[in-house]
């Protein structure tokens, strides 16, 4: 019986292109905006990438490989090395600074409800003035 061997010694990434590209832009930290302007689209066009309803050229391949620091192959096939999710000798740090950073966004999403929440009664105030 033959022994199937491969040059790679994990299965392949059974993700889609578009999930193998989101899942890598999202752990770089890396807005679809940015992501787009380093390639010359839309942003549009990196959703309907990651959201499969659409496909890359090659030329644009080449490029997001390029800027998410990934193989060419692992992104088109998802086989080869993956990009390693690097946390840091110390995980217990890294989920605390991830931690202390949301905590952050959360108190900038209330502040921005609560400017939302006034300029709303002040306009509706306003309405009802006129």
């Amino acid at each position: 019986m033959a022994v199937i061997r491969t040059i790679h010694n994990q299965p392949p990434d059974a993700d889609t292109l578009g999930g193998r590209l989101s899942r890598t832009r999202e752990a770089m930290g890396l807005s679809i905006g940015l992501v787009a302007r380093r390639v010359g689209v839309a942003p549009k066009t990196v959703q309907e990438w990651e959201n499969d309803r659409s496909e890359p050229g090659v030329d644009r391949l080449s490029l997001l490989a390029g800027v998410l620091s990934v193989n060419l192959v692992w992104l088109l096939h998802g086989v080869g090395d993956a990009p390693v999710d690097d946390i840091g000798p110390d995980p217990l740090l890294a989920i605390a600074a991830q931690h202390e950073k949301l905590l952050r966004m959360h108190a900038e999403t209330g502040q921005m409800i609560e400017r939302l929440q006034r300029e709303l009664g002040r306009l509706a105030d306003e309405r009802l003035q006129s």
